[in-house]
């Protein structure tokens, strides 16, 4: 056996190809969604993986004001922020975020599985959420996702 010709090959920002998914959020369950999202934009499904490289995939997700939350989580998760001044500590529950911004918990959710650093910025630059079903990426043929068959 021959071990020179079996190499790693690394992906590279100019080897990566990229696909186009979309993602129904109707009736999914926020933390599963966004779980599964991660992975396609992280790249993690593909032969292909390279941790330090973004070689994810685009997602387009509709219908984010449509997804669920199990249990009590709507009413009693709160999602903590701060304005920079003293005593200025917000607190926000997901049914308050819902009425203002419905996309911001899934892109709360899925920013929250990704790298904390500047890869896990450049990945995070692969997802677009819109509420409602119309969405302006119509032109990059988006194929469906299953999220049922991703593991």
């Amino acid at each position: 056996m021959d071990t020179l010709t079996y190499k790693t090959v690394s992906a590279s920002k100019e080897t990566v190809k990229k696909e186009w998914f979309i993602v129904d959020a109707e009736n999914e369950i926020l933390g599963r969604l966004a779980s599964k999202v991660a992975q396609v934009i992280r790249g993690k499904l593909k032969p292909s993986f390279t941790p330090h490289v973004d070689c994810g995939d685009n997602v387009v997700i509709i219908n984010a004001e449509k997804v669920r939350l199990t249990g009590n989580k709507l009413n009693d998760k709160e999602y903590v922020r701060h304005t920079g001044y003293p005593g200025g500590q917000r607190f926000a529950t997901p049914k308050e975020l819902m009425a203002k911004n419905p996309t911001s918990i899934i892109e709360k959710a899925v920013k929250g599985m990704l790298p904390k650093n500047k890869l896990g910025n450049a990945i995070f630059c692969n997802l677009y959420v819109y509420k409602g079903t119309e969405h302006p990426h119509v032109a990059q043929q988006p194929k469906e996702l299953k999220l049922k068959s991703i593991k």
